[in-house]
C-alpha cells in the first residue's frame, strides 16, 4: 500500500518573517491527529530561514537529530564544543553533508544561516532514539553528488555502515539524485516501513507522481522504483514500526 503526502497538505508555520516552515508532520503549534510521523520517524521539518537569522541556543533531550542542507548553509554551535575554535567539527553544513546531533541526556544548541545574503533551505529529521539517557554526541559527513547519481547512497544508519553517519535509532536514510533515464530498484523488507521524501523536483516512485516537498509512505510494498526523475533530489528512510 502506498499512502501520498503532497506537499501542500502539509502543516504552515512562520517565524520573525525568517522562518518559513512546511511540517509534513504534527509540529509545534502545528497538529494534525493523522499526520504524527511514521514508525519512529517523528519529524520532517522543511525550513527555509533568512540570510543572517537562526534559531538561538534552546536544548534537546533523547532525541535523533538530522540536518540535511539543500542551498545554502547552515552554522551549527552545542554544548559539547562544536562550531568553536577548538573542535575537530567547524558545525557549518553545506549542501551533501549530513549532519547527526544525538541529545541524549541533554544537549544545548543554536542553528542559524551562515550567509547573510541569501537564504538557506535545509530537511530537519527527528527520528526516535534506540536507547535513552545515552551521552550526546555529534557527527558530520559529505555525501558528493557522484555517489547520489542515479542511485541511493546510505548517508544515516545504526552502525555507520559504508561510511555512512551513525545514529542510535534503528532506522536508516538513503538519498539518491534522480534526472531524465535514471532509475533505481531494491527489495524491501515487508515487516518494516519504508518513507520516501522528495526534497525537490519530480519522481516517480512506484509509479507515483511526486513532486518537491511530497511524501509517500510504503507499507507492505516487497520492492522500491524510482524512475523518471527531473532534478529530484529524493530521500528513503527505512523504519522500524514500533
Amino acid at each position: 500500500m502506498i499512502t501520498l503526502r503532497k506537499s501542500e497538505e502539509r502543516g504552515r508555520s512562520t517565524h520573525g518573517g525568517w522562518l518559513h516552515s512546511a511540517h509534513s508532520f504534527s509540529f509545534g503549534d502545528y497538529f494534525d491527529i493523522k499526520h504524527q510521523g511514521h514508525g519512529n520517524l517523528l519529524v520532517i521539518n522543511d525550513d527555509t530561514v533568512a540570510g543572517g537569522q537562526g534559531f538561538g541556543t534552546h536544548g534537546h533531550r533523547d532525541m535523533e537529530i538530522i540536518s540535511y542542507v539543500l542551498e545554502g548553509e547552515l552554522a551549527h554551535k552545542d554544548s559539547m564544543g562544536t562550531g568553536t575554535p577548538n573542535s575537530e567539527a567547524t558545525g557549518i553544513v553545506r549542501p551533501g553533508d549530513v549532519q547527526r546531533m544525538s541529545a541524549g541526556t541533554g544537549v544545548q544548541h543554536s542553528e542559524f544561516n551562515n550567509l547573510q545574503d541569501r537564504a538557506t533551505h535545509f530537511l530537519q529529521i527527528w527520528i526516535k532514539p534506540k536507547f535513552t539517557g545515552i551521552r550526546p554526541s555529534y557527527e558530520q559527513k559529505h555525501f558528493a553528488q557522484a555517489q547520489r547519481r542515479g542511485q541511493l547512497a546510505l548517508v544515516v544508519s545504526r552502525t555507520g555502515a559504508n561510511g555512512s553517519v551513525s545514529m542510535n535509532a534503528d532506522a536508516s536514510i538513503e538519498a539518491g539524485l534522480f534526472d531524465g533515464q535514471e532509475s533505481f530498484t531494491k527489495p524491501l523488507d515487508t515487516t518494516r516501513l519504508t518513507y520516501v521524501h522528495l526534497a525537490r523536483g519530480e519522481l516517480l516512485v512506484n509509479g507515483q507522481h511526486l513532486s518537491g516537498g511530497d511524501g509517500a509512505l510504503l507499507d507492505g510494498e516487497t520492492e522500491l522504483a524510482l524512475s523518471q526523475g527531473r532534478s529530484a533530489e529524493v530521500l528513503v528512510f527505512d523504519l522500524a514500526r514500533q
